[in-house]
């Protein structure tokens, strides 16, 4: 592969703390994206060289105004600046978004070395930058004097170290990224002290038409979620809704819907009501749809909660153009609407044999509260949407011309709507037919699709934001992952193809492990299967939770299925979260000697309890669940295929072969489930760096922006 296809020159501020933080991103950035190089501009901001204005009263551009400007100039491709800096509104011109990973975002007390809280005299001088800070002092230091401090990292350190303060309020990641962390006193709770949204995050600032750096976007920003709520009550929200909802970290809603949807938020997670009645908005449009695009640009997981069915009256049109226009990715879950509830709580049967084959839906409502017309003439206008009549398209097509519809009209043929297999062919009233033909000839059955006709047929949403551009990935893990895979695809602007090839069923030994776990020094779990079949023995009454002795957890995955049942993990490998982590974990916080329960599946094997044997640890290891292949009636449609084991591959290898993987993309979650491929003879694999599905789908991302990036420069 080529390497540095795109040069791009991207400005910060000279302060050491903007240029380490910044030299860290992009070494990142180049490291995950041999497309890329970077040359890092220096530059100064008005607050550089402005050091007397108290940062309380200073103009919200005061860090990024210059930076800015270069990039509208064209002296620069981006500029990189503390997220917390960038102002409500970027220039005109400019597009932005935050950057990943996100650093500690907490403030921290800073006194001089070697000193404790203990030591500040009793009227202290604390140097604070902010209202919040001060708010801070008021309440935990009321004898302090407060006083304003300017100035980077060092001036203030410097400050402090001269004697002007006492002590000060600063950004604990500061210091974290000048490596200076040995300078921190005391870590002060979020519950506390409040830091703004941005703290402890990058933001990147480019021109709005940089194809480059928006196909960058897409690895930190997530698809906006438009949620149909049901109405009347909150069961009328599909399942996939309700799991949005736990997902999110802010939803936006309506009023119209049910309240109690919103107890399905996280902890943490903001509510902001924005619905709208006829003749009285709680917020304009503009402000709703802005809030979307800039909740989006931050990285947060977006739930737009809409009553009903966003597809049928919901503005939805207004709110997906201008993400489109944004190049912003979404989705669209949606709810049960009032006409269904209706039909099905009435008992006003809409269609009935015999006596009505259609109906018409329309708003008794246009733009600014102007009454409908309803007249015959205004029906006929209407979109028509016709079921099971792909078969029957040269007939109906017939009646449609005959009465007057000309051929040019729009027509989009959706076939297997709401499913992995889901596709939509367009044409007009006089092209489509062939289309119809196609499906029927190579359909066993009548073909599932609905012909819509009419100047909505044109119009469509976009799947191509995302980092994935919309691609199908094939999900072959088994049940206990699927969600967390599934969601990690949606998150990277995907379309999960879920397609378990195994099922994990607990042993018999599962229940004796349980059983027995209490009696051993240490219980090594390395996978979130392996956690959830233990607990099933303790749930069968062998065993008692509080009991569990010290856990080593193999990594993230494993340690959210734990923390999902109330445990804790007294160590997890910091990186490289397969066997090999474990046993250098091992030997550093288990001594010899030690009683160790490992728990596995059948196909794990041995090894990693023989190396842990050798380091003098006294190791039971037992099988607690088996992985069992699973037979699929059918392989859906995909684009790249993801095995989380060996056992997934073993089974898709049984049921199809290679040949279905032929010019796919092949994702594999760590090291022994690529062996398992290579010995199958697929040997172009992309091989997650760590063995977590998070890991294994932001690799894929990755890889996906990398070769878009790739297009970009063969199409300048």
């Amino acid at each position: 592969m080529t390497k540095s296809l795109h040069h791009l020159r991207v400005g910060t501020r000279s302060s050491r703390l903007a240029l380490a933080q910044a030299k860290a991103a992009l070494a990142r950035l180049e490291l995950a994206l041999p497309s890329l190089a970077f040359e890092l501009v220096e530059a100064s901001s008005p607050g550089d060289r402005d050091r007397e204005l108290d940062l309380q009263v200073s103009p919200d551009d005061f860090f990024t105004r210059d930076l800015d400007q270069t990039v509208l100039d064209g002296a620069i491709d981006a500029a990189i600046h503390s997220a917390k800096d960038v102002p409500p509104a970027v220039r005109d011109g400019l597009d932005w978004c935050w950057m990943t990973p996100a650093a500690d975002r907490r403030d921290v007390l800073v006194l001089r070395p070697g000193e404790s809280v203990a030591d500040l005299p009793p009227h202290p001088r604390i140097g604070v930058s902010s209202a919040r800070r001060e708010s801070w002092c008021e309440t935990h230091l009321p004898q302090a004097e407060r006083l304003p401090i300017r100035g980077d990292i060092e001036a203030r350190l410097a400050q402090l170290d001269g004697g002007q303060f006492d002590a000060i309020l600063t950004a604990g990641c500061a210091l974290q990224r000048l490596g200076l962390a040995d300078r921190i006193t005391q870590w002060i709770p979020l519950a506390e002290l409040p830091t703004p949204e941005g703290q402890g995050m990058l933001a990147m600032t480019f021109r709005a038409d940089d194809e480059r750096l928006v196909r960058l976007r897409s690895l930190w920003v997530k698809p906006v979620v438009f949620v149909g709520a049901g109405v009347g009550q909150a069961d009328f929200c599909t399942v996939a809704g309700v799991k949005a909802l736990q997902q999110c970290d802010v939803c936006l809603h309506d009023t119209l819907m049910d309240p109690d949807l919103l107890v399905h938020l996280p902890r943490g997670a903001r509510a902001i009501d924005v619905g709208k009645r006829a003749g009285a908005h709680s917020m304009p449009q503009y402000n709703t749809t802005q809030m979307l695009l800039d909740h989006a640009r931050r990285g947060a997981r977006v739930v737009r909660l809409k009553g009903g069915d966003p597809s049928i009256f919901g503005r939805l049109a207004e709110e997906i153009e201008a993400l489109d226009h944004n190049r912003l990715p979404y989705r669209i879950i949606p709810g049960v609407s009032s006409l269904s509830v209706m039909g099905a709580s009435t008992g006003i049967l809409l269609t009935r044999r015999g006596l009505s084959t259609g109906f018409s839906v329309m708003t008794g409502r246009a733009e600014r509260c102007v009454i409908t017309a309803v007249d015959h003439d205004s029906r006929l206008r209407l979109p028509l949407v016709l079921f099971m009549a792909v078969s029957a398209w040269p007939e109906l097509k017939a009646q449609l011309v005959a009465d007057g519809v000309s051929e040019a009209l729009p027509v989009a043929l959706v076939l297997s709507a709401g499913t992995s297999r889901e596709s939509v062919l367009r044409g007009s009233v006089g092209t489509i037919g062939a289309q119809c033909a196609e499906a029927v000839a190579s359909s066993s059955s009548k073909p599932a699709g609905l012909i819509v006709v009419g100047e909505v047929a044109r119009y469509g949403i976009t799947r191509t934001w995302g980092a994935l551009q919309g691609q199908r990935v094939l999900l072959t893990c088994s049940d206990a992952l699927q969600s967390e895979a599934q969601r990690c695809v949606h998150d990277a602007g995907g379309l999960p193809v879920p397609l378990p090839l195994i099922e994990l069923t607990p042993t018999a030994a599962a229940r004796d492990a349980a059983a027995g776990a209490a009696g051993y020094d240490w219980l090594i779990v390395t996978s979130p299967s392996a956690v959830r079949c233990l607990l099933a023995g303790l749930h069968e009454g062998a065993g008692d939770v509080r009991e569990l002795p010290r856990i080593m957890a193999c990594g993230p995955g494993t340690l959210r299925e734990l923390r999902a049942a109330g445990l804790q993990a007294a160590a997890v490998p910091e990186q490289g979260f397969g066997a090999e982590g474990i046993v250098a974990l091992a030997k550093e916080r288990i001594a010899s000697g030690a009683k160790v329960l490992r728990v596995r599946s059948d196909k794990a094997g041995p090894s990693l309890a023989e190396a842990l044997r050798e380091q003098g640890l006294e190791v039971d290891d037992i099988c607690i669940y088996h992985n069992t292949p699973v037979t699929p009636s059918e392989l859906p449609p995909f684009d790249t295929a993801f095995f989380a084991s060996s056992s997934a591959v073993n089974a898709f290898m049984a049921l199809w072969g290679t040949d279905p993987l032929t010019d796919k993309t092949v994702l594999a979650i760590g090291q022994p489930t690529a062996r398992a491929l290579d010995t199958a003879g697929l040997t172009d694999l992309l091989i997650s760096p760590e063995a977590t599905v998070e890991d294994a789908i932001e690799h894929l991302a990755t890889h996906c922006v990398n070769e878009a990036l790739h297009v970009i420069s063969r199409t300048a």
